[in-house]
């Protein structure tokens, strides 16, 4: 088959598996209830990257589950499959008021739930107040925080979910009322948080809903199983409203985080498709960018190192930025990413649309020392024990060869010792959310093509802040921008913003803007298009032939 063929040749990719690959297939793609037997062979087969943190839509934070969540649940619209831009889901269609604070929508006639009873305007209000209510622990409810009094709501400043800007008019109107005019409100509608959940399901689950048989979803796919450390089956949804554009009846989605297995499964026709770029062994980058399977793209996506601002010696200012001078962004894309990445001293990518870039700290190893002498540690004397933070793959992959990279640096620089820190997906993020730790690995991956979504992450309330920093400045600076109409003035304030927050602040260090990298065979698998935000909708992708 053409997927093998051509690849004897490359270095470290064997073209039978190996035992150790081939013990671990035996797990995940052939036993099937204890392994009694066979599953059905799935249509669809793509390795995912890490094992989801949970398929609730409105407490997932991070790509591999948003992928899943995104293929159960729907909001009032979804992503365009070619463009990335939002369009009509659950919706029909909407108007908007002339001062641009008043959305109405229309939901179509034949919605109806995995199970057969009908998705109302009710229920999508139920779910997005859901999301506001804190002990929901929605690391995205500041999402909702365009509409009136959901911040407060949020906050407990105020208790009445009827004074909250989101209400049903009947079964098919919603009404939502916003505090200033939001150009990209119809992008967000269209993100996993603010999708339909159901309410009867969760009322009588709690936390656990996700677990019940069958479960209840909105999306092109219901849930077959979810088994863990082997796989995630998705069937098609016969009672979807776009079922007839549904491209696949079964579609296993693999928790794999090694860049070798993964490639060797899809050699081997194992898999039809890998996404992103860290499931792409290092050493063969080079060989495989200019294959017709392997396929790069820009997108907006940041990869940077993130601070503790509550634990010493992060507490400081010019520590912060002597760890963030000290990065040699440049050596990083080309010793370790080499995938096309852009060395990057913004968080922001700068292709992002409406943007103004900001000016970040460069690299300056002279000026980090001479900062790091200030704030007490000359040389690195009498600096703490500190570590870093990051999600582990298998050894030599990207993030850990970049944390090897940057643990290099900070001793050549500042001399001194950070300590390396890999979890696992789950564990890592849950560390993260509970500032356990010093500095850590981090990225960010545009929810919307907007500076909004890379900005937003910092406000003192976000659940994706994840720093322990509060600012009530940084926080006035974003609500102006975000109550600015005008393209220009607000791409202005939000250069404003940024800068604050890299160089007065230095809350973060950048590193570099992503580039998209994944595989799969165009004479077999269609319908994946490059856009800016890397949305590729499960139920567009076709299978051409095997």
């Amino acid at each position: 088959m053409w997927a093998a063929r051509g690849f004897p040749n490359l270095p470290g990719v064997r073209p039978r598996l190996h035992t150790l690959l081939a013990s671990c297939l035996v797990g995940a793609l052939l036993c099937a209830g204890g392994c009694g037997g066979r599953d059905e062979p799935a249509d669809l087969i793509i390795v995912n990257g890490a094992e989801p943190e949970s398929l609730d839509p409105q407490i997932v934070s991070g790509q591999p589950e948003m992928r899943v969540v995104s293929s159960l649940f729907e909001g009032l619209t979804r992503f365009n499959a070619r463009t990335g831009d939002p369009e009509p889901a659950l919706a029909s269609h909407w108007e908007l008021s002339p001062d641009g604070l008043v959305y109405t929508f229309h939901l179509r006639t034949n919605l109806t739930w995995s199970t057969g009873e009908p998705i109302t305007a009710g229920d999508f209000a139920w779910s997005w107040l859901r999301v506001l209510k804190p002990a929901t622990a929605a690391d995205y409810a500041a999402l909702l925080f365009y509409l009136k009094n959901a911040e407060e709501f949020h906050l407990g400043q105020l208790a009445d979910e009827q004074a909250v800007g989101v209400r049903a008019l009947d079964d098919h109107t919603l009404r939502v009322e916003l505090v200033s005019p939001t150009a990209f409100f119809l992008s967000l509608c269209a993100f996993p948080p603010l999708a339909v959940v159901p309410p009867d399901v969760v009322g009588r689950h709690g936390d656990q809903w996700i677990r019940t048989q069958p479960l209840k979803t909105s999306g092109a796919y219901t849930l077959e199983f979810w088994r863990i450390n082997d796989r995630i089956r998705l069937r098609r949804n016969l009672r979807y409203w776009d079922n007839a554009n549904t491209q696949n009846d079964l579609v296993d989605l693999l928790p794999i985080t090694s860049a070798t297995t993964a490639l060797n499964l899809y050699l081997n026709g194992q898999a039809d498709i890998v996404w992103d770029k860290n499931l792409v062994p290092v050493h063969l980058t080079d060989a495989l960018r200019g294959r017709p399977d392997f396929h790069t793209f820009d997108y907006l996506g940041s990869y940077f190192v993130r601070f503790n601002v509550t634990r010493k010696p992060f507490d400081d200012t010019r520590v912060r930025k002597a760890f963030a001078m000290a990065i040699d962004r440049q050596r990083i894309v080309e010793r370790v990413t080499r995938g096309g990445e852009k060395p990057a001293a913004t968080l922001v990518p700068l292709s992002t649309a409406n943007y103004l870039p900001a000016e970040g700290l460069q690299h300056d190893p002279a000026e980090a020392r001479r900062l790091f002498a200030e704030a007490g540690f000359p040389g690195g004397r009498g600096f703490p024990a500190v570590s870093y933070l990051l999600n582990a793959g298998t050894s030599g992959s990207a993030d850990e060869k970049v944390a090897v990279e940057l643990q290099a640096m900070w001793r050549d620089v500042l001399g001194v010792e950070v300590s390396l820190r890999p979890m696992e997906w789950k564990t890592y993020l849950a560390t993260m959310s509970t500032l356990d730790y010093d500095l850590c690995r981090s990225s960010w991956i545009a929810d919307y093509n907007d500076p909004n979504t890379f900005l937003d992450m910092f406000l003192s309330n976000s659940g994706n802040n994840r720093t322990g920093w509060k600012d009530a400045r940084y926080d006035e600076i974003i609500r102006r921008a975000n109550a600015t109409v005008e393209l220009q003035p607000r791409a202005e304030i939000f250069r404003e913003a940024e800068t604050y927050l890299l160089r007065e602040v230095a809350l973060i260090g950048p590193i570099y803007s992503y580039a998209g990298f994944n595989y799969y065979d165009p004479e077999k698998i269609a319908g994946i298009h490059p856009n800016p935000i890397d949305q590729h909708p499960i139920s567009a992708i076709q299978r051409l032939r095997r």
